[in-house]
């Protein structure tokens, strides 16, 4: 069994650019930065972030571009593919891993986020952003 699955929740690291490719198909890259904490022997806190490449195509990826925004904090899961060319100066082959999105899920957005108008977006999202606003009562839990 064969298994390519990736899923990180980070914040998105550049403003986003949709472009769209020959065939007319949109497509969106952009990087998401996930930092991971621990400490070292001596107790000290150290700290590490990376940077992964996202790439989407189509209708998600004109939705993420309409909803999130640089600093966002987004879920993303998808499956990671390697391209490789060959520089033209260098002569070197070169290699760039990618995460291919196949889902995602809104994340807390920056606080210096501009306001949106909320009934505009709930219209086009569906209320997905209500959904994520409301607080959980434990009562509610079915276990």
């Amino acid at each position: 069994m064969n298994i390519n699955k990736a899923i990180i929740i980070g914040r998105i690291t550049n403003d986003l650019e949709l472009k769209a490719m020959p065939n007319g198909n949109k497509v969106l890259s952009f990087s998401v930065a996930t930092n991971r904490t621990w400490k070292n022997e001596a107790g000290e806190k150290q700290e590490k972030a990376s940077y992964h490449n996202v790439v989407v195509f189509g209708k998600t990826a004109e939705i993420i571009k309409r909803y999130f925004i640089k600093g966002q904090e987004i879920y993303v899961e998808g499956y990671l593919d390697t391209q490789s060319w060959e520089d033209k100066d260098t002569k070197k082959k070169m290699y760039r891993t990618e995460i291919i999105l196949s889902t995602f899920d809104f994340g807390q957005k920056p606080q210096n986020a501009p306001k949106e108008d909320t009934q505009e977006s709930q219209k086009e999202t569906g209320g997905l952003e209500d959904e994520y606003n409301q607080d959980i009562n434990p009562e509610d839990i079915p276990f």
